[in-house]
């Protein structure tokens, strides 16, 4: 295959529970840079991204398990944010890694983030999409137990009714219940999502994701300030963080209000990190689908090559405008 990230390949890593999916772009001779999607998305995520980069790396899109195309876990286990991490170092293992650049959009982002800090050797740039390398747990102290507990019975729940078919419905009410649920995203990037997302069948599409994964919350991991701030000490990967105004800054929106927990980890890696470069830019533009000219901009300047002045021009996906912190 040719080192041209327009084209790419499929691949299935052999796990115990099963495969994981990836999508590769470029020559894997090239240095590598790991692709990890948000929650309940897949490698589709990046379709539209990157072919905008530069062609001098190796870019793979994996499918985090019971996502996309990889396998559901084994029957009787929950999914939480310590197992995606540790699929990150499955993959890094098969294709014999020993350092690598991170690129994690939303859930993603943390999911790098905290395996850049437990194998800080591993990565050498850590790229943040809408995204922090942790979840505080500022505002959910009270709500952990709950949130454990919901994850043990949803799981329960799910394997009572593994016996029921799965509801097929048609392309079209698929794509509309998508967007119903997901308002910030346009017809084009909600196909683009399902493509990988779904399996048709007689009566229609199914969802392929495993349904022991549900709300976000329940499976992840929340660390305190002080447990930030010692993790963050870890970090020997560079790092860039691109926050869309309008996106997410806390875990549950009622708590986006309070951007406190967002400033604290800004702030914490800017005073950590032994090269501190900051910079600020707005751009439009900021999403699952990473259907953003910006990015190649930023990801450009950041690596040092010179930018197409052209790749300032956005085509926004929701008109969001990110604040960018390049720490």
């Amino acid at each position: 295959m040719r080192g041209c990230p327009g084209l790419h390949s499929e691949l299935k890593l052999a796990v115990p529970w099963g495969h994981i999916a990836l999508k590769v772009w470029g020559s894997q001779k090239n240095p590598p840079v790991l692709c990890l999607h948000g929650w309940l998305d897949n490698a589709n995520s990046f379709d539209r991204l990157i072919p905008l980069l530069p062609q001098d790396f190796c870019y793979m899109a994996m499918d985090f398990g019971g996502h996309g195309l990889s396998s559901h876990y084994n029957p009787g286990l929950p999914y939480y944010q310590q197992n995606f991490v540790s699929e990150v170092r499955r993959v890094a293992t098969a294709f014999k890694w020993n350092q690598f650049n991170l690129l994690g959009h939303s859930f993603g982002g943390c999911v790098g983030g905290t395996f850049a800090c437990m194998f800080p050797e591993m990565v050498d740039k850590l790229i943040l999409l809408d995204s922090t390398p942790f979840f505080l747990d500022s505002n959910e102290m009270e709500n952990i137990l709950t949130y454990r507990r919901r994850n043990i019975e949803h799981t329960l729940q799910v394997e009572a009714s593994q016996k029921k078919s799965l509801r097929a419905v048609s392309p079209e009410e698929m794509l509309q219940g998508f967007l119903n649920n997901n308002s910030h995203l346009d017809k084009d990037c909600g196909e683009l999502i399902l493509q990988r997302g779904t399996t048709k069948v007689d009566a229609g599409l199914v969802l392929n994701r495993d349904r022991r994964i549900s709300w976000p919350e329940n499976s992840f991991d929340f660390i305190s300030k002080e447990m930030f701030v010692h993790s963050a000490k870890s970090l020997q990967a560079s790092v860039l963080m691109i926050k869309a105004l309008q996106g997410y800054y806390d875990v549950r929106r009622v708590n986006d209000a309070d951007k406190a927990p967002m400033h604290f980890m800004v702030d914490t890696l800017r005073s950590t990190l032994k090269e501190v470069r900051c910079a600020a830019r707005e751009v439009d533009g900021l999403g699952t689908c990473q259907l953003l000219a910006p990015l190649k901009f930023l990801w450009i300047s950041w690596v040092g090559t010179t930018p197409d002045p052209k790749s300032r021009q956005a085509s926004s996906l929701y008109g969001r405008s990110p604040d960018i912190w390049n720490i």
